[in-house]
């Protein structure tokens, strides 16, 4: 039977005193970050378990953090961005001794303005919501009393500490990377009012078109949802274009499925590329080309910056962009070398 792991154990297993350990695992200041993380891993290694209950209720913390997610970003399906990404939120929450909640905002909620349990029943310190919300509830909750961080998101609030890909850029860079492949009639696929990060991959994607003299084509903005966030059926242009450039990689997903049943071949027909790099663009036949989004960069400095809050150590705000990067796979075609072949 083992026997219970005591600071004292930490202590004599790395040669320092009781007290830097108890400093390191309460997060206190007088111990470098660097002998803190060191202390925390060895004390995790040794199976040393935190009082966390004795903790709460000296300090008079939940030492819960709650994650707020609308219902639409979620629904049923289990393979969610978002589901994903709070997997990673909730593993760097354990690093500080804290736990996530996740509250999946129902649409009737978040239209009625009603304030999620966890806060009102004071069972969390502070809030991560992750995804857009709509504006009106945003500043309800903007007005609470207790710290929050967007993530994956912003908006005008510019007092509220905020994480984010680098939308734009991504964008831009994959859009650059069809024309490369010599691609000038590219579709974009997205509600370009939907959310803050369309907007930016939208605006990523014109500048990457205007940048090589490749005129705006309105005909080739193909929505894909309606005002509520529900996917609604592709419309495609008269005029077809040689490449999608999709939101997102469950939109990419869908679109490739449409373009097959309807008798196309991906990438012989159609290039299509999405953007965050998640379980759609390895199911999708084929695999897709597209941009990868840090989760791991962005939950770690999401809930470093909340926690911070909590314990008043952080004065400034924050809006960071985290970069992503280009993940080649199957669904590009190299018109240019095709051209070549032909010849």
């Amino acid at each position: 039977m083992n026997t219970k792991v005591t600071m004292k154990d930490i202590a004599e297993k790395l040669g320092v005193s009781s007290v830097t350990i108890s400093k390191a695992l309460n997060d206190k200041d007088g111990v470098s970050e660097e002998l803190k993380e060191k202390i925390k891993r060895v004390a995790d290694e040794m199976g040393y378990r935190y009082n966390t209950m004795a903790k709460s209720m000296k300090e008079g913390l939940s030492y819960n953090i709650g994650v707020i997610v609308s219902e639409r970003f979620i629904g049923d399906d289990v393979q969610s961005f978002y589901l994903n990404f709070f997997s990673k939120i909730s593993k760097c929450l354990e690093s500080f001794n804290y736990y996530g909640i996740l509250h999946n905002l129902s649409y009737e909620d978040e239209k009625n303005l009603i304030l999620p349990r966890i806060y009102n029943e004071n069972r969390v310190d502070g809030i991560i919501i992750l995804g857009q919300l709509k504006s009106d509830y945003i500043d309800l909750l903007k007005n609470i009393d207790i710290p929050i961080v967007f993530l994956d998101f912003y908006d005008n609030h510019m007092e509220v500490d905020t994480i984010i890909t680098d939308n734009y850029y991504g964008a831009y860079e994959i859009t650059k990377y069809l024309i490369n492949n010599g691609h000038k009639k590219i579709a974009f696929v997205g509600n370009i009012y939907s959310t803050s990060s369309i907007q930016d991959r939208f605006l990523g994607y014109c500048k990457a078109l205007l940048e090589n003299r490749i005129e705006l084509d309105f005909n080739y903005f193909v929505n894909d949802r309606n005002e509520d966030g529900k996917y609604i059926d592709f419309q495609l242009p008269k005029d077809l274009p040689t490449a999608f450039f999709c939101n997102n990689d469950q939109v990419a997903y869908h679109l490739i499925n449409f373009l097959q049943k309807s008798g196309f071949h991906i990438p012989e027909d159609f290039s299509v590329v999405g953007f965050d790099n998640d379980i759609y663009a390895q199911i999708s036949n084929p695999k897709l080309t597209t941009v990868e989004v840090d989760m791991d960069t962005m939950a770690r400095t999401a809930t470093k910056i909340l926690v911070d809050r909590i314990k008043k150590s952080r004065k400034s705000v924050n809006r960071i962009q985290v970069p992503g990067k280009i993940i080649v796979r199957d669904s590009v075609k190299d018109i240019f070398t095709d051209e070549k072949e032909e010849v």
